[in-house]
């Protein structure tokens, strides 16, 4: 079973969101499904039918979240020299001259466009084990991306 990096804020994240649907998301699914079924012939009932699919939706889900949580391995990033998971990172790429802040999170709380990316990315794989200072390479479609290491929190 392949594992999955992620601060303990993180996990527990996910066991709430899985908790939330395993009672309240699954009841209210049944709810909309029963409902559904009063009004008549299923076979035309397109409530009926968009319930259904939505139940799919939320038990894949659900099957996701579990899966995630099993291969869990919790990791501290913080307090260190060097560049971790949970690691709050400015950076300054060297060919434009900007500044950038990055977190590294799990593939799962990726996003970008907030500054979250996944440890599993290419720029955070160069940048893990790197301390204030150190320079780290990134190959891109374009060519090499260079990024030097301000500080780290």
């Amino acid at each position: 079973m392949e594992t999955i990096e992620m601060t303990a804020a993180e996990l527990q994240r996910l066991r709430e969101e899985l908790n939330e649907l395993e009672s309240g998301g699954r009841s209210a699914i049944a709810a909309r499904i029963k409902t559904a079924r009063e009004w008549g012939d299923l076979k035309e009932n397109g409530e009926y039918h968009a319930a259904k699919e939505a139940q799919a939706h939320l038990e894949t889900r659900i099957l996701r979240l579990r899966e995630q949580v099993r291969s869990a391995v919790v990791v501290e990033g913080t307090g260190g020299d060097d560049v971790r998971h949970g690691s709050t990172v400015e950076v300054t790429d060297l060919g434009k001259g900007d500044t950038q802040t990055f977190k590294i999170v799990s593939p799962n709380e990726a996003n970008p466009k907030e500054g979250l990316i996944s440890s599993a990315s290419p720029v955070a794989q160069a940048l893990i084990g790197a301390r204030p200072g150190d320079e780290v390479e990134i190959a891109i479609p374009a060519g090499v991306r260079r990024l030097r290491i301000d500080s780290i929190s």
